[in-house]
């Protein structure tokens, strides 16, 4: 099951290259669609921000997805967002053969402070993976508002969409 999850989200990071391959450093950086004037970059950056929590507390059994790094040079350097999606990739293909029968402290705040909870890595995995679909469509509703047209087939639809409304960007 491991391995299907990580190369699912691998699938998924292989999307977000191929968006970044295929938009100019002006659209990854535009903040002018409302109503929340985010970049594309912004959402590729915390999208990545949540792995990164996920790999830097794995160690310590403590994921903190309130410690972003929040590196402003994944939101603005497409060609950084890239390298760091790469070496992404790497890290989580090392986990293939890791053992995981056991629970992992992932503390969030849920609006009302703080709160840990146990996951496995999978789950956390998958809940990354998800999160980073629902940023996805996000950036397309970015695309679509500054006319810019690609491609990716299911970009930014979770698969249990219906077939016929999963084309993607």
């Amino acid at each position: 099951m491991k391995q299907l999850i990580i190369s699912s989200i691998n699938h998924n990071l292989n999307n977000a290259i191929a968006l970044l391959d295929a938009i100019d450093s002006n659209t990854y950086k535009n903040t002018s669609v409302g109503p929340y004037y985010s970049s594309i970059g912004s959402h590729i950056r915390h999208t990545l921000d949540f792995f990164d929590c996920i790999i830097s507390g794995l160690d310590s059994n403590n994921i903190d997805l309130t410690a972003r790094k929040r590196d402003e040079i994944l939101s603005t350097d497409k060609k950084s967002a890239i390298n760091y999606i790469y070496q992404l990739q790497e890290t989580l293909l090392s986990y293939v053969d890791v053992n995981t029968d056991y629970l992992i402290n992932v503390t969030d705040n849920m609006g009302q402070g703080k709160v840990t909870v146990n996951y496995t890595l999978e789950s956390i995995l998958s809940h990354a993976n998800s999160h980073a679909t629902h940023h996805y469509a996000i950036i397309g509703y970015i695309l679509d508002h500054l006319k810019v047209e690609i491609k990716i087939n299911g970009f930014g639809y979770n698969p249990t969409s219906p077939v016929n409304k999963r084309e993607g960007i």
